[in-house]
């Protein structure tokens, strides 16, 4: 196994300037990475000669960006990986949970094949962190949960991964907490919950049970909240209330969180002091047929936001590829984010918080110690990657290429 080698011809953003047309431009060079053990151990201008004995493993001027992270998932419920399945149109919440009721007990004999497909798709475009979600109700019980787990352990030298349980029937409506409580014993790391008004018809007795169960597991908590307008923001209001009695700082996340969009700017500013006094993470999947939450003054106020592809090719939708760089994209389309500064800026929200450059120009990413989790795109700069989806020709995860191919010289030591 190598332990140290050098990836050479390496292109990194380099810091902005603005151009003879008077448009701000962001400009990269080309350089040399050691890579030691997992992590970055040295970077070195390409404009000398590299003298080493050890192996080199050439990018020829591909631009590295810092892999991604997918924050909102779900792995056993896709159809990947099997031929062209019809989707189920679209239909109330509930009808949907009806089917899904029906559906999930078919499918359990092949999570783990679907679950590996869909995580491939996933490395493909450059994740290398999964946080996915696990059905885990009476009608199915723990068997999605043993599928994903197996799927995630297979894959475990190619990504890092998060296990919510989710409670996708309702937690009190279909009376799931014993097996929410073994679930995170047998290998869920996080508490989900839905939607405690709109499927659970009981807000405060569901957030109150999904909270006592995060304590006794003392695991951190993602819920899906879709429930909109007033319903949703008194939701959230006494889901950090609760947070709050719990202790339970900067171990929230709250998924969808459609109600932040819908209620005035001004309500929606105060919410978010809050969020970000309490460390709450807001996970969006950029949707387009509804109001979102206003990511900028979120993000302005410091509440960290991070997007997720959820499902997709599954009962709900036939869409999807799992590419968080087109997420990204959509992001930035919606919010008109394009100078350069706001493009590369965006690079946080589909990396855990990482850009190339600062909003000075300064460089962020690479720096001597990081992990050598690396995107490799066919672009100029990462402004040009998310603007334009570049086509990623290699991924790597902690030194190792896990999708595509360098070209590898000199001998293995």
């Amino acid at each position: 196994m190598i332990q140290a080698f050098w990836l050479t011809n390496v292109r990194l953003d380099k810091g902005f300037e603005t151009g003879d047309d008077g448009v701000f431009h962001t400009i990269s060079e080309i350089c040399h990475l050691k890579i030691e053990d997992g992590k970055i151990a040295e970077i070195v201008s390409a404009t000398e000669p590299l003298d080493t004995p050890l192996p080199q493993e050439d990018a020829k001027g591909l631009l590295a960006l810092p892999s991604f992270v997918e924050k909102h998932n779900h792995l056993d419920k896709t159809y990947a990986g099997a031929t062209w399945k019809s989707c189920l149109p679209p239909k109330k919440l509930i009808d949907r949970l009806e089917f899904e009721a029906k559906e999930m007990p078919l499918m359990t004999g092949t999570t783990k094949e679907r679950a590996q497909a869909m995580l491939q798709l996933h490395i493909k475009g450059g994740a290398t962190h999964v946080r996915t979600h696990v059905n885990i109700d009476p009608y199915i019980g723990l068997k999605n949960l043993e599928g994903v787990r197996a799927a995630l352990e297979e894959y475990s030298d190619r990504l890092t991964y998060e296990i919510v349980a989710f409670p996708q029937q309702g937690l009190l409506r279909t009376q799931a907490s014993s097996l929410m409580r073994q679930a995170m014993k047998e290998g869920a790391t996080l508490v989900g919950g839905l939607d405690p008004a709109g499927i659970d018809n009981e807000l405060e007795g569901s957030l109150r049970e999904m909270m006592d169960i995060a304590v006794e597991a003392d695991a951190d908590v993602d819920i899906h909240l879709h429930d909109p307008g007033t319903l949703g923001f008194y939701t959230i209001k006494r889901l950090l209330d609760l947070t709050e009695e719990a202790g339970w700082q900067n171990r929230l996340a709250i998924s969808h969180a459609f109600a932040l969009g819908d209620v005035s700017m001004e309500e929606s500013s105060d919410m978010a002091d809050r969020l970000s006094q309490l460390g709450t993470m807001i996970m969006t999947t950029v949707p387009i047929n509804r109001a979102m939450p206003p990511v900028p003054m979120l993000h302005a106020k410091g509440v960290q936001v991070a997007l997720g592809y959820d499902g997709f090719y599954d009962s709900w939708s036939p869409y999807g590829t799992g590419d968080m760089l087109d997420k990204l994209n959509r992001l930035v389309e919606r919010y008109r984010w394009v100078d350069e500064i706001s493009l590369v800026q965006s690079l946080y929200f589909i990396t855990g918080g990482k850009t190339t450059l600062d909003k000075d120009g300064n460089r962020a990413w690479p720096k001597v110690g990081d992990e050598a989790s690396i995107v490799f795109a066919e672009s100029s700069c990462s402004a040009e990657a998310i603007a334009r989806k570049s086509r990623r020709a290699a991924v790597m995860f902690k030194g190792k290429i896990v999708h595509g191919a360098l070209e590898r010289m000199g001998e293995t030591k």
